[in-house]
Formats: C-alpha cells, sequence, structure tokens
C-alpha cells in the first residue's frame, strides 16, 4: 500500500493502480478512483499550481495527442471531446467537476502522484475534484480544474500508524531540495527504498512543510519507528 508522502518509482507507481500510466489523466481507472499525474519542476509540459497553503491544487488538461502532419498541440484549443463525440479526459473530468460545483454528485475522488525526477515520483494524496473551466492561455483555451486534498485521507491512502493527518501539500521546491540535500537516501540507515518524505517537526507540533530544514527522507522502518516523536 501507498502512503501520502511515499517516495516511488514509475514501476511501483504503476504496480499500487494495477495499471500501465501512460497518460496524466486516467478517469476511473478501472473504475475504481481517478489519478493524475502532475509536475511542478521547471519546464513541465503543464501550468499545474498550489494555493491556500497546499489545500488546493489547480491542474491543466492536457492537450491533444501529437500527430504526424498534424497541428502543434500547443497552439491549438484543449479538446473536450473526440473526433468520434466522445468525451476525451478533460471532458470526463469536467463533466465530473462541474456536476459536483452543481450539487448534482458528490466530488470526483482522485489521487495524485507528483513527478520529482525522471523516475522518481511522490504519492500526494487523495483530493477532491471541486469545480473546472476553460480559460484563455497563449491564444487558445485550456482546462482548468481545482482540487482539494481530503483532511482525512480513505482509509485506502490512510496514514501510517502515528503519521499526522495529510492536511498539507509538501512544496515541489521543497521536496527536491529534500530529495538531493539527502542523496536520495533515508538519513537513518541510508537505505534508498521505500522512502517517504518526513516532518521532522510535526505539523501539529508547529512544524512547517514550506521548508526544507523540516522535512527529511526516511524509509518505512524509520518512519514508522517515528510516530510523532521529534527525533
Amino acid at each position: 500500500m501507498i502512503f501520502p508522502g511515499d517516495v516511488i518509482s514509475y514501476i511501483e507507481m504503476c504496480q499500487a493502480e494495477g495499471a500501465s500510466l501512460q497518460r496524466g489523466m486516467n478517469f476511473r481507472l478501472k473504475g475504481n478512483m481517478s489519478v493524475v499525474l502532475m509536475s511542478l519542476r521547471r519546464g513541465a509540459p503543464y501550468a499545474d499550481r498550489i494555493e491556500e497553503n497546499g489545500k488546493i491544487l489547480i491542474y491543466e488538461g492536457h492537450d491533444a495527442p501529437r500527430s504526424k502532419g498534424g497541428a502543434d498541440p500547443k497552439q491549438v484549443d484543449q479538446p473536450g471531446h473526440l473526433p468520434t463525440g466522445g468525451a476525451t479526459q478533460n471532458g470526463l473530468f469536467f463533466d465530473a467537476a462541474k456536476a459536483a460545483a452543481r450539487g448534482q454528485a458528490p466530488p470526483e475522488l482522485i489521487k495524485v502522484y507528483e513527478k520529482i525526477r525522471d523516475g522518481v515520483w511522490a504519492f500526494d494524496g487523495v483530493f477532491e475534484l471541486l469545480d473546472a473551466w476553460q480559460e484563455e492561455s497563449n491564444r487558445r483555451k485550456v482546462f482548468k480544474f481545482k482540487l482539494r486534498l481530503v483532511e482525512d485521507q480513505p482509509d485506502t491512502t490512510a496514514a501510517h500508524e502515528g503519521d499526522l493527518p495529510h492536511n498539507r501539500l509538501i512544496p515541489t521546491s521543497v521536496k527536491i531540495a529534500v530529495w538531493k540535500r539527502d542523496g536520495g537516501k533515508c538519513v537513518l540507515c541510508g537505505s534508498s527504498k521505500n522512502l517517504h518524505f518526513d516532518h521532522i517537526i510535526p505539523y501539529s507540533q508547529g512544524g512547517s512543510s514550506l521548508v526544507a530544514e523540516n522535512i527529511q527522507l526516511l524509509c518505512a522502518k524509520h518512519n514508522l519507528q517515528k510516530h510523532d516523536r521529534i527525533m
């Protein structure tokens, strides 16, 4: 089972979802929760962003697939429908978001994975899909989706025993800085497997998610041993 804050490989991410995640948006993957992949790294292909101190994710829809001889996907509107008339992933997420915004359906639950570096991902937790819209960007229309981090994560992604409720995203810049500083290894034993972004001073005790000085990499064994104690 993967938990919020866990650092995993692409293969482990696919194994966790039971699917080859070839696209960034996956609506109700295999009939279960929806899954999206995101990146806030410099040069990322889409303009995702975090708001409200890590509680809100504004996720950008995805472009049409690139085709030989076709238009540059970055020069045309992001599609809501396929040429056959069916909904694209943008369209499926958009319809679910608008239904939730109108109170016609409960918010879609979405698992969010964030790319830290090539082949390395972090599970950011489960979010509710609250709303969606289209806006102009570089002379074309793109989809935007508003997601809110679930305060009490569902049982399928509940925090490790002793962990705090996962209610704040650690900024990407902090994750990257911690990864580089700690060398992609547990600071206590040097393991490079089953890693987790851990708050040195727990959030409930005043610890910050916003600075690398309060975040460290721990393996699953040492993360479980720590619980809420300040090490």
